[in-house]
């Protein structure tokens, strides 16, 4: 039993119960209303605790091979630097280059599935019936639909109910705004970049002086502030190592996922996007479930444009291939057991978390669940016996009084 335990079972019932409760409630408010304080700034802190989880773990992994933690840790920083170095001059560029490609043909690409669905419907009127977005009787639909823009184009407005953007006019005009935000690509790497920097540096200086900051957080147990050292640090301890596996989890997948979907683009002679193209697969990984779909939409378009339907549906059976590949041999043996969640469980909690927190809860949503669900909520080993000792104290009380 520890000091705080004690202090709390000496007083009165029922405030030996209650007042526990209470505490941590505070602490935890305190703590979500810094959090929000700061919202600003949460790119900046989330960057660092993943550049100073990834980095932590492979400090601990290279100990049995060096020695000297100064060293281990300014190697793999160094190896953390470069990597991210080269990504910014070999690759950003070309996928700034071939985004502002795609976003500039994006009508063109639209046009080309609005002719598709064209002929569908020619062919079998039952389907003009089933979506009334491509009912048409006029040959140069298509063409019309190109010419006039996303506005009349009825795979635009089939594009943004699959996207969930709303009604028709105001989902017409969120996808230009998407489609505005990819032409601005350039100008959100830049402005991240700052964040990755600063991120990269503190996550440095954070696992160089890992261990005296341990110790100098341990020591708030020996303050007047100890109830919240007792109230927050193991959850947060415990919460930090759930969120940590999960991304480095993720982050493992979306390059393999990303490394799978180059090689089968150049397979199929789309090369010339296959920059833009991975980059989608990768960011899109994060965002389990509904990011096959949204990374599936950029490789169809393309696709189609480029060689037709046959390319077209090569790029779905590609599609298809990897993800069989992430959900039977990557996700078991790289997620294991305990962050395996049902698929329409993770879809509730994305449509919760996107709706209340829009990307944040998209990237948070599953790991922050997985740990209220499988760890927050369950009895600790130590606590569940002392709960089954006490609730057994009552019960033979009970039963001496009668």
């Amino acid at each position: 039993m520890n000091h705080n335990d004690a202090l709390f079972r000496s007083l009165p019932q029922p405030w030996d119960r209650l007042l526990p409760h209470v505490a941590t409630l505070m602490v935890w408010g305190v703590l979500f209303a810094v959090i929000y304080l700061l919202r600003s700034f949460f790119l900046l802190l989330f960057l660092t605790f993943v550049f100073s989880y990834i980095q932590a773990r492979s400090v601990n992994r290279l100990e049995t091979i060096i020695k000297n933690r100064v060293v281990r840790v300014a190697l793999v920083a160094l190896f953390l630097l470069g990597v991210l170095t080269a990504t910014g001059v070999f690759l950003v560029p070309k996928v700034k280059t071939q985004t502002e490609v795609f976003v500039s043909q994006f009508g063109a690409y639209l046009g080309r599935v609005d002719q598709e669905l064209f002929k569908l419907e020619k062919e079998y009127p039952l389907l003009g019936e089933i979506l009334p977005e491509i009912l048409s009787n006029d040959p140069g639909a298509a063409d019309a639909a190109e010419k006039k823009g996303l506005k009349n184009s009825p795979s635009a407005s089939l594009l943004q109910q699959f996207l969930g953007l709303g009604e028709a006019a105001s989902g017409l005009q969120n996808v230009n705004q998407m489609l505005d935000t990819l032409g601005n690509i350039g100008g959100k790497i830049a402005s991240a970049a700052s964040a990755f920097l600063l991120s990269l540096l503190f996550s440095f200086l954070i696992v160089l002086d890992l261990t005296k900051l341990g110790a100098s957080v341990r020591e708030l147990e020996s303050t007047k502030l100890w109830f919240i050292y007792h109230s927050v640090a193991d959850d947060i301890r415990e919460f930090s190592q759930v969120l940590g596996k999960a991304l480095e989890a993720q982050l493992i997948i979306a390059i393999i996922n990303s490394f799978l979907t180059a090689l089968g683009i150049s397979l199929l002679g789309l090369g010339q996007h296959v920059a833009f193209l991975s980059v989608i697969v990768f960011f899109c990984s994060f965002f389990p479930v509904i990011g096959v779909f949204i990374s599936s939409i950029p490789i169809c378009l393309i696709a189609l444009q480029s060689d037709g339907l046959q390319t077209m549906f090569l790029g779905i059976l590609l599609i298809a291939i990897i993800h069989l590949i992430e959900g039977y041999i990557l996700n078991p043996r790289i997620y294991g057991s305990y962050m395996r969640i049902n698929s329409v469980i993770i879809l509730i909690i994305l449509t919760i978390g996107g709706k209340l927190f829009s990307f944040w809860g998209l990237i948070l949503g599953v790991p922050v669940c997985t740990y209220i669900f499988g760890h927050a909520i369950r009895f600790k080993k130590q606590e569940r016996q002392g709960a089954l000792e006490e609730l057994s104290t009552e019960e033979a009380k009970t039963t001496a009084d009668e």
